[in-house]
């Protein structure tokens, strides 16, 4: 962490280690799991600054939630001193998630600065609990309990143990419900790639399952209950999608770094896209903007390779991206796309 140059100075001090330093995207949260953060915000400087504010916003596909303990400014903050906060929330969305940290502050000399800085977590899977309660007067016989998934999800049951041999019900080896009792089910849906692939299938209200149980009373009668089909809300993603299928973690400074993108047309009708790139202070991108991607049909997607190098050390995000639609004359704009550690190769170490 000492010679990470992202790395605040001192850090390597507090033996914090890299599993507590959040990564630009780190990973996958399950659906109904509680997500918590700690945000510390460090002066590394010489002079005291003012007027601090600290916010932090989760970005959903639908909407944006302030998980923020307060938002009111902090008066001053010494050299060496931080501003700490826990957040935490719970996910109902499936989906990306964005947590925006923003920080703003007055310097000795009047001077308003602000920074932002963004952390990325995927839900793609849907977790489905299923209570079952036995409320007769006596005890009942689960013979099986399962969830018929649609054809656009693959499901996985997380109701047994899997051992050497075969898998052990996480129930015991008697699946008996005694009256009144209570069991929960547990299964795990995955969209089918055929149908990952192409966000415009998979929107708005979808069909995930049934749930099949069958039982026996305690005089051998069989008993059974299907229900309807099962729905959930899946994310938006508006009219044109990007998200990045490859990007490295570490890149050389003002050395050109490739990364891939897919754009995915997810409206109801053919777009005809331009492609515009724009540079920002750090990010300067190689290649021809303004030129034509061609026409892109509903649900259909497109690989785009593309080239850029960064002129600053850092974590530097990536932004300027511009997609146009000539049909509508309308342009998507797609900024923090994500974000890449710059180092200088030709760095020195201290001995």
């Amino acid at each position: 962490m000492k010679e990470d140059p992202s790395t605040i100075r001192g850090a390597e001090a507090l033996m914090l280690g890299e599993l507590l330093t959040l990564p630009q995207n780190f990973g996958n949260i399950f659906l109904g799991e509680t997500f918590s953060s700690y945000i510390s915000v460090h002066n590394d400087s010489s002079q005291v600054v003012k007027d601090i504010l600290v916010k932090a916003d989760l970005q959903t596909s639908s909407q944006r939630l302030n998980l923020s303990a307060s938002n009111n400014a902090v008066t001053e903050l010494k050299p060496e001193s931080c501003i700490d906060d826990v957040i935490h929330h719970e996910v109902k969305e499936i989906g990306t998630h964005i947590l925006v940290c923003a920080v703003s502050y007055t310097t000795q000399a009047g001077e308003k600065l602000y920074f932002r800085k963004f952390f990325k977590f995927q839900t793609d899977e849907v977790f489905l609990e299923a209570q079952i309660q036995n409320i007769t007067t006596s005890s009942m016989f689960m013979e099986k309990v399962s969830l018929e998934s649609s054809m656009m999800y693959n499901v996985a049951e997380l109701n047994t143990v899997e051992t050497e041999d075969e898998g052990t019900s996480t129930f015991g080896k008697m699946s008996y419900l005694q009256p009144m009792d209570t069991r929960q089910y547990l299964y795990c849906l995955k969209p089918k790639p055929e149908f990952a692939e192409k966000a415009g299938v998979i929107k708005g209200v979808t069909v995930i399952g049934k749930l099949d149980i069958v039982w026996k009373t305690n005089l051998g009668e069989r008993g059974r209950l299907q229900t309807s089909q099962l729905q959930r809300m899946a994310p938006g993603y508006g009219d044109v999608r990007l998200s990045l299928e490859m990007i490295p973690d570490t890149v050389n400074l003002e050395e050109p770094f490739d990364i891939t993108c897919k754009i995915t047309n997810c409206s109801e009708r053919t777009m005809d896209l331009v492609l515009e790139m724009c540079n920002t202070c750090s990010i300067h991108w190689c290649g021809v903007s303004g030129r034509q991607l061609g026409k892109v049909s509903p649900s259909a997607s497109l690989a785009l390779p593309l080239k850029l190098l960064s002129s600053v050390q850092g974590l530097q995000s990536i932004s300027g991206l511009r997609l146009t639609d000539t049909f509508l004359k309308r342009t998507y704009e797609y900024d923090d796309i994500a974000q890449v550690c710059v180092v200088c190769p030709y760095m020195s170490r201290e001995s």
